[in-house]
């Protein structure tokens, strides 16, 4: 794909997740800034006019606006205060979209998302379902990650890669990253000689860019880091991926050279289990003896009882879990079908024997290949 052409499919693009960062809402003492918000209403209003494009907004600043309001003058380390703020601003950010997009007749939805929800089966099927109702319906959905309830999520505290899992949820045609940066640079942007890298064709394209941590802000929690991840998850999806500023997000949605392109590098799979890959949490492992390691590896089989030499964590059915080979490595990540504390007794033993002893109840897989996705090929 050309560069030209690439940017064809940018203008031609109908359906749109638009990720804005805590930078670009915000003043710099943490309240919402709302000149910045109704500029940024104003060009996705626009370019959802006509009906032609859907978009989806995947929005930071929940946490920013709750900074002021609670006389909070940075964005709080520790959980707790955090998860204050967010409750705090969430509600406020919304009421600024939702004021801010009525001047349009636009309606608006809020979706507060969690990455743990979204590993499962039936709530990604529910995620997956809410947000095509919604677009059906005409609104336009505002998504954030749910951070008055979320626990290691918050930690990792930016939007970036959930709005590249959204993305792939919605079956999106194009990913656009909004921050306070023009694109992506050969070295710092504010340095002499550095030049904006227009297209990224694959990860070898930037393998010697020193890539930079979250800014001086204080409010965002993210950096290009996280947006070029998100960038190299969303490529690798299948969907082409605009990385620019704010202030050229109109440019941007109409296929403009701006920003930084990401060509895609791979092709769509299985919705649940890309937030399997880079959205779950381990809530413990499994070690694998190695004709376990091969058959869910190299067989793509799933993982039996027979297969396990041992287990780590304390985990329930149906939370995520990590498959190791026997030096440690994790191969492998899925959704178990046992409690921790039920696994020892089945090691090495035959569904069938199982079955035979304690029930037909135990004549299953420990990980369906279906919950599973390799990790290490």
């Amino acid at each position: 794909m050309t560069g030209a052409k690439g940017r064809t499919d940018v203008a031609e693009a109908h359906r749109v997740v638009v990720k804005v960062g805590s930078s670009s809402l915000t003043t710099a003492s943490g309240g919402l800034d709302a000149d910045r918000v109704d500029a940024l209403v104003d060009v996705l209003a626009k370019s959802r006019s006509g009906g032609e494009r859907e978009i989806v907004l995947v929005s930071s600043g929940a946490i920013a606006a709750g900074l002021a309001p609670l006389g909070l003058r940075r964005r709080p380390k520790d959980l707790a205060r955090q998860q204050a703020a967010a409750s705090v601003g969430q509600g406020l950010l919304v009421a600024r979209y939702t004021a801010s997009f009525a001047r349009y007749g636009v309606r608006v939805g809020q979706v507060l998302l969690t990455t743990d929800d979204t590993s499962r089966r039936a709530h990604h099927r529910n995620a997956s379902r809410t947000l095509d109702k919604l677009l059906a319906m005409g609104a336009l959905p505002v998504v954030n990650e749910n951070d008055t309830v979320a626990t290691d999520e918050i930690r990792f505290g930016d939007n970036d890669r959930l709005a590249a899992l959204v993305a792939h949820l919605v079956r999106a045609d194009l990913l656009v990253l909004l921050s306070d940066v023009d694109g992506l640079y050969d070295g710092d942007p504010a340095a002499a000689g550095t030049a904006r890298i227009a297209e990224v064709a694959g990860p070898a394209d930037i393998e010697h860019v020193k890539i930079g941590s979250a800014g001086k802000a204080g409010v965002g929690t993210g950096g290009m880091v996280t947006k070029v991840e998100a960038a190299r998850i969303a490529a690798a999806a299948g969907i082409p991926v605009v990385l620019t500023s704010a202030s050229q997000a109109a440019d941007a949605l109409a296929g403009r050279d701006t920003g930084t392109y990401f060509h895609p590098t791979g092709r769509r799979s299985a919705d649940r289990l890309l937030w399997l890959q880079h959205a779950s949490a381990p809530r413990g492992s499994l070690t694998l003896d190695d004709g376990a390691v091969r058959a869910v590896v190299e067989g793509r089989k799933s993982l039996l009882p027979a297969g396990i030499a041992a287990v780590e964590g304390e985990f329930i059915a149906g939370d995520p879990v990590e498959l190791r080979d026997t030096a440690g490595r994790a191969v492998a990540r899925g959704l178990v079908n046992f409690d921790a504390k039920e696994l020892p007794r089945l090691f090495g033993r035959s569904t069938r024997e199982l079955a035979r002893e304690l029930g037909p109840a135990y004549e299953r897989e420990v990980v369906h290949r279906d919950d599973l996705v390799v990790l290490h090929p």
